[in-house]
């Protein structure tokens, strides 16, 4: 039996909302004004006007209790996982040691999964002693569960929804693409339970999210803008919110969400639980931690300087901007066997342009980009899914949250704007212990990343190309753009496969 599960005989332990029946009145509080590292709260709430809410659950097992420092640190080692904060927990070394409910453990068993990965082992714990935390792994690192988890453990200790009230678990995200597939996971894993969720993001009608928030939901995904508008049309508020969720919250500063993440966080009563998930740890994204969290546990998986995936072999080709689509096909030809291809190109009118042109060169390609209708790039996607479209040229909107399995290659045509773009571009491959490769087209006008992407290549244990290295001492680029894949050893030999 689950040590959350409300059938120990706990009245505020994990419930089971699996029956229609909940708590009839308010639960034991553990949160408080005094919890904060500072004391204040940042907006003058009155909190006695608001319902309590419990929010710390957990309880370490024998197992986990009967580590020692050194056996803690020599795992927390070996996975690579750097801890701050007061008190931090333990972490939890198989699925077995946290005690979610028999169900959650049942769909996790379906899922395929043998152990959890470091930013599981260490985020569930801190997350279920209901303290803010900052995570910060790479892309595919198995971070959706560990706040969707959790998040219903949460979701389940709370009085049931009344008539008009908001969610109790909020998920801002920075694409509507990285939205849907959250709301995918927190469908799955929330059934057994009966929690609700739903996914609120812009370039789609109204009418279906609106009546998912009149019906009432527990979980809302939602990308800033178009939560903003649904709560200014009240069609949905944020009183009942005590687990608050930013993923991928650089991703969302790059995007310029800034003014709305801080508009729909002054809705949210101060003493809820904030859980604040980025890839990367720019001064923006620290700022903007401080003013939302309190007393936090933090959390890192590897270093917390960029660096890319050791999964993806990463290969990168000084090139001329005429001789891009060239050396394209020519790539295309030696890799092609029907595996799935991510194209990142830097423009929405380029990603439209090479993918007209591949498709008259016989090449089976489609493109997805922020002008697209959502229904066009749901289709978009699910064709090159399911292998239809084996090639998918893309802007940025992909390079976070698209999760699709068996990316075997990415090819960034066009250089991103900056190097953590990069690295999240060629994530989309080399996930989930998978390998992955990566080419990249670097001209001219990118010299001035030579040296941080040589930085890059070096930490990953990958080749540096002479021009490349000459590049990154400042010496101007060679005119030819010769020293290409060839150079490793592939050729571009053998005819089209699809033609």
């Amino acid at each position: 039996m689950s040590r959350y599960d409300s059938r120990s005989g706990d009245p505020t332990s994990y419930r089971d909302r699996r029956s229609d029946s909940g708590f009839g009145g308010s639960v034991r509080s553990s949160s408080s004004k005094k919890d904060y590292d500072g004391g204040e709260s940042p907006k003058k709430f009155d909190l006695e006007g608001l319902s309590h809410f419990e929010k710390n659950f957990y309880v370490e097992s024998p197992t986990v209790a009967a580590m020692s420092e050194r056996d803690v640190e020599e795992y927390r080692l070996r996975r690579e996982i750097t801890v701050e904060g007061r008190d931090v927990p333990k972490p939890i070394k198989d699925f077995g040691d946290i005690g979610f409910p028999d169900y959650v453990l049942e769909e996790i068993s379906k899922a395929g999964f043998v152990e959890p990965t470091p930013i599981q082992a260490q985020g569930w714990p801190m997350a279920l002693k209901g303290r803010d935390l900052i995570g910060i792994a790479e892309t595919g690192s198995g971070k959706t569960l560990a706040y969707l988890l959790p998040a219903i453990v949460h979701v389940n200790a709370q009085p049931i929804l009344s008539p008009g009230d908001g969610p109790i678990v909020l998920v801002l995200a920075p694409t509507r693409e990285l939205a849907v597939q959250i709301q995918q996971e927190a469908t799955k894993f929330g059934a057994s339970s009966k929690i609700k969720s739903t996914c609120i993001y812009g370039g789609v009608p109204k009418g279906p999210q609106v009546r998912d928030l009149q019906k009432g939901v527990e979980i809302v995904i939602a990308t800033p803008g178009r939560l903003i508008d649904m709560m200014e049309s009240h069609h949905t508020n944020l009183r009942r919110v005590t687990y608050l969720v930013l993923d991928e919250a650089d991703r969302m500063l790059d995007m310029g969400f800034d003014p709305q993440i801080r508009k729909i966080v002054s809705q949210i009563r101060p003493d809820r639980q904030t859980l604040y998930w980025s890839a990367t740890w720019p001064k923006e994204v620290e700022q903007l931690s401080r003013q939302f969290l309190y007393n936090p546990y933090k959390v890192i998986i590897g270093s917390q300087d960029l660096k890319a995936n050791h999964a993806i072999r990463q290969h990168v080709d000084i090139v001329s901007e005429n001789q891009k689509y060239n050396k394209l096909v020519k790539l295309l030809e030696d890799i092609m066997d029907g595996s799935r291809i991510l194209i990142f190109m830097d423009t929405k009118k380029g990603c439209d342009q090479i993918t007209r042109q591949l498709r008259m060169d016989g090449w089976p390609a489609l493109s997805i980009h922020g002008d697209k209708s959502q229904a066009e790039r749901d289709w978009v996607l699910s064709e090159f899914k399911a292998g239809k479209s084996p090639i998918m040229t893309a802007t940025d909107v992909a390079a976070r949250g698209l999760d699709v399995k068996d990316v075997k290659y990415v090819i960034n045509y066009d250089f991103p704007g900056s190097l953590e773009d990069y690295v999240h571009r060629i994530g989309r491959t080399g996930r989930a212990g998978a390998k992955g490769t990566a080419y990249t087209f670097f001209t001219a006008a990118n010299a001035r990343f030579a040296k941080d992407l040589i930085n890059i290549l070096e930490e990953a244990g990958q080749k540096i190309s002479p021009e490349l290295a000459s590049m990154g001492r400042g010496a101007p680029p060679p005119l030819s753009g010769h020293g290409g894949f060839r150079d490793r050893g592939r050729g571009f030999g053998g005819s089209r496969p699809w033609s």
